[in-house]
């Protein structure tokens, strides 16, 4: 099942005879999802309009098998890939039933005749999709994010080897993303679909994702699992961002931390933190943050937000030396706000922090409280 089912090697494409991206080397295999990223204006949905056919390569040639799909007929290559791209297909008049029923054109002959089969599987398609409720209502009156939802119906019912979906996400609330993920990824582990799409949604990327291909420039710049691609700072890279935080962890951003010398001493620990960092950061206060694990779950947005974050190795108890260290940024905040207020074996010496801020009035209960 991981025989590759679209391939392309030294692809080049753009418009006109000029070549946009060059170099560009895709092996989409079955049953899996490979994921375009990169940053606005790359290329990523000139390359997926060439994969599928609606702009010739500049250079290179591109197979579904052992077929180059620009010898390929309409309809076996329909057969073979269901496409849902970002512009607007017309469907003038169309209820959304009808809509769908158009990925059936392939099978139906000449007078595109339905039959029971191609009935129940335009039926099983909508369903899929959570679609049923308006099948029969004009598509054209739909939100964008259900118009979405119809059209990858249609994609569906067209029983593709290949499904490519450019930016698919975009136009849905976070219930639908998740279920559009979900559906891929049965689709791909069900069905052996190949899936190749774009995302904009990098903790979707993340998640989903078997390969991702970083864009950049005019070529390719990285290609690799989940986990290769979300290290060592890349994110950053790729984006050229110069304002807040992308967190490898989770797949999520940090705006920047409030500058200036911290003004607030927070003791946080176990995620309990994590609200008031960022009410800090919304506010525009600087803080400091100890003492806290390296492996703590809040540990990457106390990188990302605190002037100051004083921290202790994972696994290793809260250390004197630390506690030390973290005494004396507190003695220069104004304030002190605890998080968590339960101390175990491993952040027993925050029990002495907390002590302190008690003993010299220092703490407060709510970011609100702060002057």
């Amino acid at each position: 099942m991981n025989d590759a089912v679209l391939s392309a090697k030294g692809l080049s494409v753009g418009y006109t005879g000029k070549a946009v991206l060059s170099g560009i080397d895709i092996k989409a295999e079955r049953g899996k999802i490979l994921t375009l990223i990169g940053p606005n204006g790359a290329g990523k949905s000139t390359l997926l309009k060439t994969l599928c056919r609606q702009l010739e390569p500049v250079g290179g040639t591109v197979f579904i098998g052992k077929d180059d799909i620009s010898r390929m007929k309409s309809r076996d290559l329909a057969k073979n890939m269901a496409v849902l791209l970002t512009q607007k297909v017309k469907t003038q008049l169309m209820t959304c039933r009808e809509a769908v029923e158009t990925g059936r054109f392939p099978y139906v002959g000449a007078l595109a005749v339905m039959g029971d089969e191609d009935r129940k599987k335009v039926d099983e398609a909508l369903e899929m999709v959570g679609a049923s409720e308006f099948a029969d209502k004009d598509i054209d009156k739909l939100s964008d994010g259900q118009r979405q939802r119809v059209l990858l119906a249609r994609a569906i019912c067209q029983e593709p080897d290949i499904l490519i979906l450019d930016e698919p996400a975009t136009f849905l609330d976070i219930r639908y993303k998740l279920e559009l993920m979900a559906l891929l990824k049965k689709l791909a582990s069900e069905r052996g679909v190949s899936i190749i799409m774009s995302l904009h949604e990098l903790e979707l990327a993340q998640k989903v994702s078997d390969m991702i291909l970083c864009i950049k420039g005019d070529s390719p710049d990285r290609y690799g699992t989940p986990e290769e691609i979300f290290s060592g700072g890349y994110i950053e890279k790729l984006y050229g961002t110069e304002e807040g935080r992308f967190c490898e962890y989770y797949g999520s951003v940090e705006l920047s931390a409030a500058e200036g010398e911290p003004e607030v001493f927070v003791i946080g620990g176990g995620g309990k933190g994590l609200g008031i960092y960022r009410q800090l950061q919304r506010k525009g206060i600087p803080f400091a943050v100890g003492v806290l694990h390296e492996n703590d779950i809040e540990f990457p947005a106390a990188k990302a937000l605190a002037s100051v974050l004083i921290a202790e190795s994972a696994f290793e108890p809260v250390s004197v030396e630390k506690v030390s260290d973290a005494m004396a940024v507190m003695d220069k905040c104004r304030y002190v706000l605890c998080a968590n207020h339960k101390f175990g074996t491993m952040n027993k010496g925050n029990a002495k922090l907390l002590e302190k801020a008690e003993n010299c009035g220092k703490l407060i209960k709510d970011v609100e409280d702060i002057g």
